[in-house]
């Protein structure tokens, strides 16, 4: 846990790689539903981060609040699929598509993560951050199917992503 705290300390000190030509506009979705994003995600494909290094079966899962915010449960498997790790925190809305996520075991951090597309139905999404320095494919199953990933990429590689660095993730 302490390693995934200074990880995430690191990544707001500019520490992190950067995926992602800055220079390049990037576009969150501009007609986001919140209620359709709810629910559990598959991460099928990532840019390397510290904090999931080693890390396979990822999920994320979204809840709504009574407070307004959404609640955030990222869960990183090992190899053998055990639980290597969990972080819980919460997601304000502060645009179309763009969310500030806390952890509160991560103090005085906060990061921008935008989705930046879903497919009509709310199955797949592609999630980055503005800053270049994280990006990711989520999936509502483990397995994607090939027109799905490659549309995926098609957004990736549109918001100035470098697609050669993406990793895909065993699930």
């Amino acid at each position: 846990m302490r390693a995934l705290v200074f990880a995430l300390l690191l990544s707001g000190c500019g520490v992190l790689e950067v995926y992602r030509d800055t220079d390049a506009p990037i576009a969150s979705k501009a007609v986001f539903e919140p209620d359709r994003y709810l629910g559990l995600w598959f991460e099928v494909a990532r840019y390397p981060v510290p904090f999931e290094r080693g890390c396979v079966g990822v999920t994320a899962e979204y809840g709504a609040r009574d407070d307004g915010l959404i609640s955030v449960l990222n869960i990183c498997r090992n190899p053998d699929g055990t639980e290597k790790s969990r972080i819980a925190g919460t997601a304000e809305i502060v645009g179309p598509g763009r969310l500030k996520v806390r952890f509160p075991s991560v103090p005085f951090v906060a990061a921008d993560y935008w989705v930046l597309w879903t497919d009509e139905d709310y199955q797949t999404a592609v999630v980055g951050a503005p800053n270049g320095r994280a990006g990711w494919i989520l999936n509502r199953t483990p397995e994607i199917r090939a027109d799905r990933l490659n549309a995926a990429k098609d957004v990736l590689a549109f918001n100035g992503y470098d697609l050669t660095r993406l990793k895909e993730v065993a699930q």
